[in-house]
Formats: structure tokens, C-alpha cells, sequence
């Protein structure tokens, strides 16, 4: 019970069409396995409702709401509809992200309308969301934010919309961490490698019509560790780890949960 008593308002709580956990779904369970109360948000409800659901089936505690991480006013409004539900806050959790699917590209090819809406949905998304929850945490003097980054901030990466969003996030995380310590708010990133995701792989698989199968080698065979890609799981334990007590003088940091991609620096050893 890492989080017993804990509210948690999680933004991308559902998931995207496919066949396994993704990133959101997993923190929500993990979570609440861990005792936390938790709010979850997605621009898609029934999804969100979905998630809720499970949770309610292991005998958690799970409210949702919808709001659609391009519209301010929507955000605002979920995290006053959590408050208001639970008294307060005591972790914000952005887990939401598009590339591929948002028209994504290099630099010599992304469009404006890409680019826009990518930005929109990764970075301002997640800054409008701080933007109402801070307010809370500060008046509670605690409070714990998680971005979900990811490593194509920092890795050879090939379109240009993610990774300079995704990079963006964890300079911000590093701002919020810094500007919102004396009221006792920790601030971290995680940045996962290649995971076994609906939205990685099979929302992948239908944008760029690639079977699904060849998808999954290929990106099993770039991990470095045993050789597979990372789950859902993965990711949602590292949350909960930052998210816990057990992380207490931890604040501003930037997590990679990528099998050892990252130090995987070999020459020719990835294309």
C-alpha cells in the first residue's frame, strides 16, 4: 500500500485499440493495487470507463472523467471535477502523447497542422494541465507531477514533431521541479524506450499499413536487454516508484525505462 490514501489524477487513462496494456491502463492498476484513489481522464470515456471498471473488479476506488487534452477549459474542468470529488491532489500524472498518428515526420517533410496538433497534444497539453493543478499542491504544500517523456528526446530519432516535444516536456518537468520545491511539489520524467503498447505498435501498424508481427521483431531486436521490448508494466511500476514516499528526495529528474537503449552506443550495433 505504497500510495494508501493517495489521490491520483491520471490524464490518458485509456488506451488505444489493441492487444495489449497500454502505459495509462497499467498506471491506473498499478496504482490503485498500491491503495491510491484514483481520477482518471481520457478524451475517450468509454475507455477511461473501461480502466475504471478493472479497477472497481480488484476493489479499487476509480472516478473518470472526459476532457480532451486540446482544450484548456477541458482540463481545467477534470481537475476541479478530482478536487472537488477528493478534497485534494497528491499526484498529476500526463500520460498522453501522438506521433505517428499526427501526421508526424522529419523535418524536411512535417507540416504545420502536424506539427501543431502534435505540440498541442504532447507539450501544451501538459503545461495547461499543470496549470490547474498547481494551485491545489501548493495550497496542500505537497504534491507529486509525472510526465511521461520519452527517450526519442535524447536518441538519433527520426521525425522531428515527438522529439522536440517530448524534449521540451523534460525541460519543463525540470522548471516545475525547481520553481515548486519550497511548496514541498516533486516533479519527475520518465522516458520510456520501446514498448510493447497499443499505441506503439498496432495504432503503428494501422497508420503506416505494416503487419503487426514484423512491427514487434523489429523492435524487440533494438533492445538491448534479453532481446523484447518493455510493457506497460514496466512503465507504471517506474511511476509508482517516483510517485511513492520511496522518492521523497527525488525531484527533477528524467527516468529512462528503455532496456539499455540509451547506453547502447556501440557503432553499427543499431541502424
Amino acid at each position: 500500500m505504497r500510495l494508501k490514501d493517495k489521490v491520483a489524477v491520471i490524464i490518458g487513462a485509456g488506451q488505444s485499440a489493441g492487444e495489449t496494456l497500454g502505459n495509462g491502463r497499467a498506471t491506473v492498476l498499478r496504482f490503485a493495487q498500491e491503495g491510491a484513489r484514483i481520477f482518471a481522464v481520457d478524451r475517450d470515456l468509454a475507455s477511461a470507463d473501461e480502466t475504471a471498471a478493472m479497477v472497481r473488479a480488484e476493489g479499487g476506488e476509480c472516478e473518470t472523467a472526459r476532457a480532451d487534452v486540446a482544450h484548456e477549459s477541458e482540463l481545467k474542468a477534470a481537475i476541479e471535477a478530482a478536487h472537488a470529488r477528493f478534497s485534494r491532489i497528491d499526484i498529476l500524472h500526463y500520460n498522453v502523447g501522438i506521433s505517428v498518428a499526427g501526421g508526424d515526420a522529419p523535418v524536411t517533410e512535417i507540416t504545420e497542422d502536424a506539427f501543431d496538433f502534435i505540440n498541442t497534444v504532447n507539450l501544451r497539453g501538459a503545461v495547461m494541465a499543470c496549470k490547474h493543478a498547481l494551485p491545489i499542491m501548493r495550497a496542500q504544500k505537497s504534491g507529486v507531477i509525472l510526465m511521461i517523456s520519452s527517450i526519442s528526446a535524447w536518441e538519433n530519432y527520426p521525425n522531428v514533431a515527438y522529439k522536440t516535444t517530448k524534449a521540451g516536456m523534460i525541460a519543463f518537468t525540470q522548471q516545475l521541479a525547481i520553481r515548486n520545491a519550497e511548496f514541498g511539489i516533486r516533479a519527475n520524467a520518465i522516458l520510456p524506450g520501446l514498448m510493447a503498447t497499443p499505441m506503439a505498435v498496432d495504432v503503428r501498424s494501422r497508420t503506416i499499413n505494416k503487419p503487426r508481427d514484423e512491427i514487434m521483431r523489429e523492435r524487440d531486436a533494438r533492445v538491448p536487454l534479453r532481446g523484447r521490448q518493455g510493457t506497460a508494466w514496466d512503465v507504471a511500476n517506474a511511476a509508482l516508484f517516483l510517485a511513492s514516499d520511496e522518492a521523497d528526495f527525488i525531484t527533477g529528474v528524467s527516468l529512462p525505462v528503455d532496456g539499455g537503449m540509451l547506453v547502447d552506443i556501440a557503432p553499427g550495433r543499431r541502424n
